[in-house]
């Protein structure tokens, strides 16, 4: 079966195997020694037969906008990658506006905002100028859930939405990694998609269906979140769920071309 994996994290060369690392280590994962270039990202998809990826990268200071964007655009020459750029809070009003033009000029698809390790809310009002410039522009893929803050709780996406009508969004892990059935319930019945990444490691096999069946298999996308997951570990994962065929399409690629097809036009 084809798969489009849609939530993938790679990084420099020099920095990678530290950039690992550091998140597994702050998740409290399995520390990986992956050190997760765009090269080993390719390789891994091999063993998996999964040959389409969308990166996330995320900005971690106000000052690295730029060059992450740089380096996300430049992935997609490679014909494997397509990517999103990133922006934070803390940049200004003009600053975020500009940088989303320049994310349009880039080609990039949208805009990855990870709040819990960034250190802004997604209902931040700082925000709301570049929400409201993006809508019928540029999605948002957020960071869902919560850890060591609320930063990225479903309820604080809900409210955004609910201020933003037309702006287009994926709420990653259910809605709600870590909490995965408040996530489902807070944003079942609100217009957005979201992916089933780093979820299945967690999840029962009979809960995940439930939770995909509350979005509707028609608003989630697969994803692995390399590194920290592999795509051959995911995918077996994935195929082991109790899912019409019609299900599994949607999910694995079906969604994805539509997305992709949206967003490679809307600017």
């Amino acid at each position: 079966m084809k798969i489009i994996d849609f939530h993938a994290h790679v990084y420099p060369d020099k920095i990678a195997l530290k950039a690992t690392r550091s998140v597994s280590r702050y998740y409290g994962l399995v520390s990986s020694e992956i050190a997760a270039t765009p090269a080993e990202l390719i390789r891994q998809g091999e063993e998996a037969g999964i040959h389409e990826f969308l990166i996330l990268p995320i900005a971690m200071k106000p000052g690295q906008a730029r060059e992450v964007n740089d380096f996300a655009a430049g992935l997609m020459d490679d014909g494997h990658f397509y990517s999103f750029g990133s922006v934070h809070a803390a940049m200004g009003e003009e600053a975020l506006i500009e940088e989303a033009e320049y994310i349009i000029s880039r080609g990039l698809l949208g805009i990855k905002i990870h709040p819990e390790t960034q250190m802004f809310p997604i209902d931040d009002e700082r925000l709301f100028p570049l929400y409201d410039f993006c809508q019928g522009r540029l999605p948002f893929y957020f960071h869902c859930g919560q850890y060591t803050n609320d930063y990225s709780h479903p309820d604080r996406l809900r409210y955004v939405l609910k201020l933003f009508p037309g702006l287009e969004v994926v709420g990653a892990h259910l809605g709600g990694w870590n909490i995965f059935k408040e996530g489902a319930e807070l944003l079942k019945d609100i217009n957005c998609y979201t992916d089933i990444s780093s979820c299945m490691e967690f999840v029962d096999k009979e809960d995940m269906v439930r939770y995909i069946r509350m979005f509707g298999a028609e608003r989630c996308l697969f994803g692995c979140d390399f590194p920290f997951f592999l795509p051959k570990d995911v995918k077996a994962l994935f195929l082991e769920l109790d899912l019409t065929d019609e299900e599994r399409e949607l999910i694995a690629y079906k969604n994805a071309e539509k997305l992709l097809a949206e967003w490679r036009h809307v600017k």
